[in-house]
């Protein structure tokens, strides 16, 4: 992984900030263990039934995500019709956002939203503010890995909901999420996507989303940190 974001910097995908970014939940990740806690696969399945329930469900990609994860986006999209993709970025220009783009098409992302944005998020200081009008803007569900905790607060403010993923429980994105995954980004892709074929057969986009204790799920990620270290 750290090999792949070096090389994503040097072709203009990740920006450097990202890398201290992903060295922070590198540390969280070995108090956990590198595995994918109880509580956090709990999380991951509630977020693959709000993603099913959601009317218009959106995936948020960074340079991060796209460098990681874009084949799980492309499969996650695949599991559950209708999802949205879009690029998002703090440190955003135009030729980044298509460099994003291009790595989402060729894993098979049909469609990417956010490239040229068309929306902007009220009082929100950052480039994270311009988003797609059909896409962030007017979604009820919001799923925002490895994100910063001001948009999140302001999706909140406009009444969208916020399923994050971020290693940190202590961040304020965690903090602020309704459905907090703590869990490195592409396990917890593969978990929410494993999560997704038990749910057809079910009414897609009902609107409905099963109450989720995002309190409990910090509590026991911080407990589960606590029991470091432990033997191999």
């Amino acid at each position: 992984m750290r090999a792949e974001l070096a090389q994503a910097v040097r072709e203009g995908l990740v920006v450097p900030e990202g890398l201290i970014a992903h060295g922070r939940g590198e540390a969280f990740d070995y108090l956990l263990g590198e595995r994918t806690t109880p509580s956090a696969r709990r999380a991951e399945r509630a977020a693959a039934q709000w993603l099913w329930n959601a009317r218009r469900p959106v995936v948020s990609v960074n340079g991060n995500v796209a460098a990681l994860a874009a084949d799980a986006i492309a499969g996650l999209a695949r599991a559950r019709p209708g999802l949205g993709v879009e690029v998002n970025l703090f440190h955003r220009t135009p030729a980044r956002a298509r460099a994003i783009a291009r790595v989402l098409s060729a894993s098979g992302v049909r469609t990417v939203l956010g490239v040229r944005p068309t929306a902007r998020i009220p009082s929100l200081p950052s480039d994270r503010a311009y988003v797609d009008a059909e896409g962030i803007y007017r979604a009820d569900v919001c799923l925002i890995p490895l994100e910063d905790g001001d948009r999140a607060h302001a999706l909140q403010r406009r009444g969208q909901r916020v399923i994050s993923i971020d290693l940190n429980p202590l961040s304020r994105t965690s903090r602020v999420a309704d459905l907090p995954i703590i869990d490195e980004l592409t396990r917890a892709l593969a978990g929410i996507r494993s999560a997704l074929p038990a749910l057809r057969g079910r009414p897609m986009g009902n609107g409905r989303f099963p109450a989720f204790e995002a309190q409990r799920a910090r509590d026991e990620a911080l407990r589960a940190m606590a029991q470091w270290p432990r033997r191999p």
